[in-house]
Order: C-alpha cells, then sequence, then structure tokens
C-alpha cells in the first residue's frame, strides 16, 4: 500500500467521527474556562492507568494493562490570555535515592484557533485549518513530546454540566505510544478522544482510544482502550528539584519551541522520524543538550545552535516542502 494511499484511509477513517455539538461564545475566552486550565497547573502524585478492552477481531488479544506512577510537577510557562501553556517536569529517582527531572509532556491551549497541528500518519504531521464553525467558543489542545516535537491536537469546548469542569476533543489520529510501540502491536495509530476534567484533589486526563492498523487493505479497529492518568495534588517529592532544572533550561527550551514552531508554520507540517525504544528520534540529543546545560557542561547559546541546526537540517526532522 502506498504512503497516499494510507494517507486517505486514515482520514477517512477519522472524518467518521463526528465532533459533539456544544454551546458556542464569542469574544475573548471566558474567564471560567481560562481558570479550569490553569487549575491543572501544581504538584502532584500520578498514576496512569492503560487497559485494552474489547477487540473487535476474531484473532486479536487485547494486551495486558499498563500501571505506572511517579511525581510531576506542571507549570504554567506562558499566559497571554487566549494561549496558556502547560509544562510537565516528571520527577523520579536515580539508583542512589537522588531526584532525577524529566522533561515530560507539554499542552498547549489556543482559545477560537485558526489553525491545529494534528498527527497525518507515521513521521508526518500537518497544520489543519480549523473552521469557523469547529472553533467558534472553542480551545484546541496540543500535545507535544518530550522534545517539543509534535504527538497531536484536537479541538473541543469546556463544559460544566453536574458540577464538573470537563474539556473533550474530537477524535484525533495520534502515533504509537511507547509503551505500545516496543510491544510490536498488529495496529499502527490511534483514534481517540482526549478529555480533561478538574476533580476535589486535582484533575483527570482520559481517553478513548480505537487501536487501528490497515487489514485487506482497509484501516481496522482492533481493540479499544481505555486510559486513566490520575494527577492527586502532593507535594511530598523534590518539588524544589524540578524547579531548579527548570529555572536553569527554560531559555533553552523556549528556543527549541520557537524553532520547531518556525519549522511548522513555515512548510504547514513537519516529519520526524520516530522509533518504537525513543519516541521521536530528535529527543536524546534535545534532551541531552538541555541536562548538559543543566548540569554545567555547555553554554545555553551553544546548545540552541546545536538544537536549530538538528531542528531545522536534519533528514530524521525536516519541513514537508509544499505542504500548505
Amino acid at each position: 500500500m502506498t504512503a497516499t494511499r494510507r494517507t486517505c484511509l486514515v482520514l477517512a477513517f477519522a472524518a467518521s467521527f463526528a465532533l459533539p455539538a456544544a454551546a458556542h461564545a464569542v469574544g475573548k475566552p471566558p474567564e471560567q474556562d481560562r481558570q479550569s486550565i490553569l487549575g491543572m497547573a501544581g504538584d502532584y502524585r500520578v498514576r496512569f492507568d492503560m487497559r485494552e478492552t474489547t477487540p473487535f477481531v476474531d484473532d486479536y488479544t487485547p494486551l495486558d494493562p499498563k500501571r505506572s506512577g511517579g511525581y510531576e510537577s506542571v507549570r504554567v510557562i506562558e499566559d497571554r490570555g487566549d494561549v496558556i501553556s502547560l509544562q510537565h517536569l516528571l520527577v523520579v529517582e536515580d539508583e542512589n535515592e537522588k531526584p532525577v527531572i524529566v522533561k515530560h509532556w507539554r499542552q498547549d491551549w489556543t482559545w477560537q484557533p485558526a489553525k491545529v497541528v494534528v498527527y497525518e500518519s507515521s513521521g508526518r504531521w500537518t497544520l489543519k485549518p480549523v473552521s469557523a464553525a469547529e472553533r467558534k467558543g472553542a480551545w484546541s489542545q496540543t500535545v507535544w513530546q518530550t522534545d517539543d516535537s509534535p504527538r497531536y491536537g484536537g479541538v473541543g469546548r469546556w463544559t460544566y454540566d453536574h458540577g464538573v469542569a470537563k474539556w473533550q476533543s474530537g477524535p484525533t489520529l495520534r502515533p504509537l505510544a511507547r509503551r505500545d510501540a516496543v510491544r510490536h502491536p498488529a495496529y499502527t495509530w490511534y483514534v481517540g478522544v482526549n478529555r480533561h476534567a478538574l476533580t476535589p484533589k486535582g484533575w483527570v486526563h482520559e481517553q478513548d482510544n480505537a487501536k487501528v492498523g490497515v487489514r485487506d487493505g482497509r484501516p481496522v479497529t482492533y481493540v479499544h482502550e481505555v486510559v486513566t492518568n490520575t494527577y492527586n495534588r502532593f507535594d511530598e517529592y523534590p518539588v524544589a528539584a524540578a524547579d531548579s532544572y527548570w529555572a536553569k533550561t527554560r531559555d533553552y527550551w523556549a528556543e527549541v519551541r520557537r524553532a520547531w514552531d518556525q519549522a511548522i508554520a513555515r512548510d504547514g507540517g513537519v516529519r520526524v522520524t520516530e522509533e518504537a525504544n525513543a519516541g521521536s528520534v530528535t529527543g536524546p540529543k534535545l534532551m541531552g543538550l538541555a541536562d548538559e546545560i543543566a548540569e554545567g557542561k555547555t553554554e545555553t547559546a551553544k546548545a540552541v545552535a546545536e538544537a536549530r541546526a538538528l531542528i531545522g537540517g536534519s533528514e530524521k526532522a525536516r519541513p514537508l516542502a509544499g505542504l500548505k
């Protein structure tokens, strides 16, 4: 099957899902929405729970659940009123019980977006226009990987029914997560609904995923998955280590974000090779440069120059010419 044919099948499959209807708003973003997004910042004990549930092909057996946990500090790194960016910092311990900081995922929120970065097919992301009807009263959430390369984007609205502040996307295409990629599954991408809701103890990130692959020349759902990632407020871990890492590296990461944004805006998309064990192939180098800054082994300006060269010129991370 050609890449073009596969992309058409993927997009046709995703288009069969309808974005849920919701009330519309105009003008500046509602302050209630903004406070709901900002309310996800803080320090947390996190529990990750991923479970394959119902198979939809006769010869597929659901994989064992994946459960893990840890500590995350979520920081507001930008707030322009109608654009809010939250950076997640994972705090773990090394073999000597010393804190190690892993720059984790990032979520960017944009009020009534004109465009959103979406996953298209293996290693390809495009800048997709959002119709006036779809963006009216809505927020996009764009999720970025540990090295600030794109992962997926979606559009939805905050609602407050029955006492719950909740945002839900329409179905979005997503690349395989490493938890699945390393297990070499039959499916090759997800079509997922993304949901964030505030709770009395913090917030929860839920996903309803259809795990999809091409079989006999057409996209087929192999199995459904339910993901529940729970963030409960907790600060009895080395929070200061996370803030210290960010203070040392935030200027570097700001330039990395800018470089990715420029590459995507210039050509309407980007291609980044992904590997099962590492995610984006740009990750080890970009993350390693940040670690060198944090450890005082290199200067920020030098690291930024290397990062820009990698993002702008690598054969494995290059703009998609002609995508407008």
